[in-house]
């Protein structure tokens, strides 16, 4: 700055030396006018050189005035530019980061402005109202949206609640439920969040069916015996219309009380950790103790001079001896002997049940109950697993079924990796196989994991 102000002055005095010189008093004014003018003009010069550097390239260059007073100037708007240029630049990373963490949002998101207008929205959204990004930016959000239900939501402008519309995807068949709430937010804008609560809604309606169906297969029974022990109460009876009473009291006992350990044996599966590999159970004790319990339950069932059921199970019981099934061995003998006196329940007698255990490509082993009873129609297959879905009521409670014995076998299964499949055909018999994984699945004769070396 001192240098600066000592060349003025001297460059004044110069002009005023020469303009004395030349023309005396009024030379000197003159000189001193004339370098005024050459000093303004060069700093002039020299301040536009900055303004055009501003104007074209800004920080991109090191400026045209890399000294004095004008590149003291330059040097500081270049340093605050490229600060603004960095604020900017992390601005739009954490706008880019904040969108993708919308984008992976398992919620729908959708931002509005203050006219409604869609300004964007994340994948999810688009898959549960079926919006395209190229088509429907900038769209009036109750355009694309006309359910009745969410035009009177957005109309009411009362946001404190959910609505809910069907998704984009939903059918009679397969309805998908949308749970939809709008949050204002900013100057007028507003947040719209949407949610898929199809499953949701599913375990509530699962739920409400399943009190609803233990509170009826309870009450039945209950209804029962309470209607007994008022008659064996107020009316005089013979022995054996007592005795009679008495025993259709003690059937439906029975049958609660088949109820109650079958509920229990769900909760227990459901709460309990899976079965691990340490407990190997062999596949001829199973196959041998489902064979006693058809045999048993065929006996009960079969009225006197009627034939008996024939029950075929695999006579290869020295080859199956060395195979073992990991897992808990009292579940996996409730799952498969669940099948087979299903089988023998369902099949009038004289009716031929077989039971297969066969080794897969895989590694891995099916095991499959055939039976030559009334067969079951297409509709019901995908339901039987369900809790006490009945395709008879009147004859599951004939055979003392409680309507959940598949649920059970199913959770079983699922515990051990096996799938359950079912196939029948109305008047020709059904087949329920059971497939269990290789890793399930040993040679006796090999050594046990951990054992002790000899």
């Amino acid at each position: 700055m001192f240098w600066r102000i000592s060349i003025f002055a001297l460059l004044q005095l110069g002009c005023a030396a020469a303009g004395w010189r030349l023309l005396g008093p009024w030379g000197a004014a003159g000189g001193v006018a004339i370098a005024a003018w050459l000093a303004f003009g060069w700093e002039s010069w020299r301040g536009l050189r900055v303004i055009r550097w501003l104007r074209e390239d800004g920080a991109a260059s090191a400026g045209p005035a890399p000294h004095g007073l004008w590149g003291e100037a330059s040097a500081r708007m270049r340093r605050r530019l490229r600060q603004q240029e960095q604020q900017v630049v992390a601005s739009e990373q954490r706008l880019h980061e904040l969108l993708a963490a919308l984008q992976a949002s398992p919620n729908g998101v959708v931002l509005l402005d203050a006219q409604g207008h869609m300004e964007w929205f994340n994948q999810t959204a688009a898959q549960h109202f079926g919006l395209d990004a190229g088509r429907d930016l900038r769209q009036q959000v109750g355009n694309l949206l006309r359910e009745p239900a969410f035009s009177a939501y957005l109309a009411a402008q009362d946001f404190a609640h959910d609505v809910v519309v069907p998704g984009r995807d939903s059918t009679p068949a397969r309805p998908v439920r949308i749970a939809v709430r709008l949050h204002p937010y900013g100057d007028g804008r507003q947040l719209l969040l949407s949610r898929d609560i199809t499953a949701l809604e599913q375990a509530e309606a699962m739920r409400r069916d399943f009190v609803a169906n233990v509170s009826h297969e309870i009450r039945t029974p209950l209804t029962v015996l309470v209607g007994f022990i008022e008659t064996l109460r107020t009316m005089p009876l013979t022995s054996e219309e007592r005795d009679r009473y008495l025993k259709l009291m003690a059937q439906q006992a029975d049958r609660m009380q088949h109820l109650v350990q079958d509920l229990l044996t769900l909760s227990r599966l459901e709460g309990s950790p899976l079965p691990g590999l340490d407990e190997w159970t062999p596949v001829q004790a199973l196959l041998r103790h489902c064979e006693a319990d058809a045999r048993a339950l065929s006996v009960l069932l079969t009225p006197a001079g009627a034939p008996p059921h024939v029950l075929r199970f695999p006579a290869d019981a020295p080859q199956r001896s060395r195979s073992e099934l990991a897992g808990d061995a009292a579940e996996l003998h409730s799952a498969l002997s669940n099948l087979v006196t299903n089988a023998v329940r369902y099949t009038p007698p004289g009716g031929r049940i077989t039971v297969q255990w066969q080794t897969l490509p895989d590694g891995g082993a099916r095991f499959a109950v055939q039976d030559t009873g009334p067969g079951i129609a297409a509709e019901h297959l995908p339901r039987l697993t369900e809790r006490f879905y009945r395709i008879d009521r009147s004859r599951s409670r004939d055979t003392g079924g409680t309507g959940l014995g598949l649920a059970i076998v199913k959770h079983v299964l699922q515990r051990h990796g096996a799938t359950l499949q079912i196939a029948s055909v109305p008047g020709q018999g059904s087949v329920f196989s059971v497939d269990f994984p290789a890793s399930r699945l040993r040679d006796a004769a090999l050594p046990r994991p951990g054992a002790a070396s000899a």
